[in-house]
């Protein structure tokens, strides 16, 4: 597998950035690059949110946001994950996400617990989430998605 790497949204590459997409029959369940943008700035949800590009060997793949609530220990929300419909079925999802769950705690040493949201018909995001460990909480959130968690074991 080539090297996952995370790239912050700059002047240079933020138009190379919101052209990426899921594939049509996925679009009912992610943001898109853009509306991931937005929310980083508008901050609906009165928490910081930090947005990602996703590349693999300096090729933008996907996105990500971590939104959360700073210092604390278990309010770090991963949303927005998209892999681009052109490096979709490769694998990428999988590492990309294993990559993020090693990044979060080097950025927020506080944090003990992952969460993030899937939408009740998304049969193929809830099988990934499972399979790399998250687990349903039994709530869903005011949208009506299911909350999945994840505690964090920190590498020593």
């Amino acid at each position: 597998m080539e090297k996952i790497s995370f790239k912050t949204f700059t002047r240079e590459n933020w138009e190379e950035a919101i052209q990426m997409e899921v594939l049509p029959e996925q679009r009912k369940f992610a943001p898109t690059v853009a509306e991931s943008l937005a929310a980083a700035y508008i901050k609906p949800w009165d928490e910081a949110l930090d947005p990602y590009i996703i590349c693999i060997d300096d090729k933008m793949v996907g996105c990500f946001y971590i939104s959360y609530t700073p210092k604390s220990e278990d309010n770090y929300w991963i949303g927005g994950f998209i892999i681009d419909k052109k490096y979709q079925r490769r694998g990428y999802g999988k590492a990309a996400l294993q990559e993020i769950l090693r990044f979060l705690p080097t950025i927020h040493p506080h944090c003990q617990k992952a969460l993030l949201t899937v939408e009740k018909n998304n049969l193929v995001a809830q099988r990934l989430y499972k399979s790399m460990g998250f687990g349903d909480t039994g709530r869903v959130n005011k949208y009506d998605e299911i909350i999945y968690t994840l505690d964090i074991i920190k590498e020593v």
